[in-house]
């Protein structure tokens, strides 16, 4: 079969094993909607605009949608010699149309084609991963009420810095993940302009209506200049680097989780319905999910890597090089969408280990800070109050004590004007907590504060 790529000047057809090379139906397919939805509106617009009769374009339309349900079907078999689904859909038509199906491709090359099925595409799978993340959002805001006055250490170089109340590490997951909506929506705005009608490389001199089809397709604009529409693939690098943001964010939390769910630390209990067992070790539930989003967010990198790479050497305007765009921007978007549908009920349905929380939070002096600043607020200097507290978790570690437990004698080794007995009101995880009052820290006030704004961004009704 010769391709229909090939035109007259060829005198034979494709060897078999370039065919086996060239193809991208095995990965490409999977654009078949969006290749009929683009195909149907470049039909409308041609018909509009006289370039066909509306009796043609009801015959490409009805036959375009029969195709469609032939795919959805698994009926239209798929061949190596029609590289792609592009020329699977035309050839399709050809088949059923003739002579009619031919006028299709009138003002519009694989270039274009393939760049506005791809833009559909990539729209499609960020609107998926936005609602996904906004599914995650209010899962971790509903553990702010599950977790309500719940007391956490924080952590800073993996040591225990200071207390936080649990909720407030939640809202830290949502912010997060707010960057990455805004990230999201703003690469939409990029990706949501219409390519159609640009054809090879210098436009075409048929009487269409580009503005027409961006209208039919829902783009918000139309690209501007024809050699740099068959040749641009920033959206599809761009809207990777996202995912791989995402996929880094959701590394880091699967990182903590999986440390937090270790007898070690012992502050949080995952579902065991998305933990494994051990083929040999009888008593083991591995938190697997979480391991394998940590890992599958290498592959997400990678696929940006890849893309970059890809592009670093390419003259304008199109090359075949972009063919292998593909198969790194699924991958990406399949994967931190696979990620994200299974964070979501881990993050619902995993507890926190309050008893065994609560009875180490009195380890690794987490009140220091808040008895720094205690001293600081009777006048002494900042660094000279961190010199101080400094030697009294030294004295309070020698004794095996925490620093409420040192004796006024011990405070006043310190500093001959220390007042034990005052200076002992600000210490203890909950006095902490409750002294903490600038915009941001975890201070009760503004952590309820926080809820309520995050509840009604996201539309959350108040128990």
């Amino acid at each position: 079969m010769s391709s229909l790529s090939r035109s007259g000047v060829f005198s034979g057809d494709m060897d078999q094993s370039l065919a086996k090379f060239s193809e991208s139906i095995s990965f490409d397919h999977r654009l078949y909607r969006h290749d009929i939805r683009g195909s149907i509106a470049h039909a409308r617009m041609l018909a509009q605009q006289g370039i066909l009769t509306q009796d043609e374009f009801a015959q490409i339309e009805a036959e375009l949608i029969r195709i469609q349900g032939l795919i959805d079907r698994k009926e239209l078999p798929f061949k190596i010699e029609l590289e792609d689904i592009h020329m699977h859909i035309e050839q399709a038509l050809i088949d059923a149309l003739g002579d009619v199906g031919r006028k299709l491709h009138t003002a519009r090359s694989r270039n274009d084609q393939i760049a506005t099925d791809l833009r559909l595409w990539v729209r499609e799978g960020l609107d998926t991963v936005d609602r996904l993340l906004e599914e995650l959002q209010r899962a971790y805001l509903s553990r702010c009420e599950q977790d309500a006055g719940v007391i956490l250490p924080a952590y800073t170089h993996m040591q225990r810095a200071q207390p936080v109340l649990a909720a407030h590490y939640w809202l830290a997951y949502i912010e997060k993940l707010n960057r990455d909506r805004l990230r999201v929506a703003d690469c939409r705005r990029r990706v949501n302009i219409c390519p159609l009608g640009g054809a090879a490389v210098a436009g075409t001199s048929m009487p269409i209506d580009r503005h027409l089809t961006a209208e039919l397709l829902g783009f918000e604009s139309v690209a501007a200049n024809s050699i740099d529409i068959s040749s641009d693939r920033d959206f599809a690098v761009e809207s990777v680097f996202v995912l791989s943001m995402i996929a880094t964010h959701l590394s880091g939390w699967a990182e903590e989780w999986i440390l937090w769910s270790t007898t070690e630390f012992g502050f949080i209990k995952l579902p065991q319905a998305f933990c494994t067992g051990s083929s040999i070790m009888p008593q083991k539930v591995n938190p697997d999910t979480l391991e394998l989003t940590r890992g599958k967010s290498a592959r997400v990198i990678g696929s940006l890597q890849t893309l970059l790479v890809l592009l670093k050497g390419l003259p304008l305007a199109y090359n075949r090089d972009l063919q292998e765009d593909k198969p790194p921007l699924f991958d990406a978007f399949d994967t931190v969408i696979a990620c994200l549908e299974l964070a979501v009920p881990i993050v619902r349905g995993s507890v926190l280990q309050v008893e065994s929380i609560s009875k180490r939070l009195d380890q690794g002096y987490l009140d220091a800070t808040a008895l720094m600043e205690a001293i600081m607020m009777q006048g002494v200097p900042q660094r000279t109050a961190h010199h101080k507290v400094g030697a009294l978790v030294a004295i309070a570690k020698e004794q095996n004590k925490t620093l409420s437990q040192l004796s006024d004698d011990d405070f006043r080794k310190v500093d001959s004007g220390f007042d034990g007995a005052i200076l002992r009101k600000s210490l203890g995880v909950h006095g902490a907590v409750a002294s903490y009052r600038s915009y941001g820290s975890s201070g009760p006030d503004f952590v309820t504060d926080q809820i309520a704004s995050w509840k009604k961004k996201l539309q959350v009704e108040s128990d």
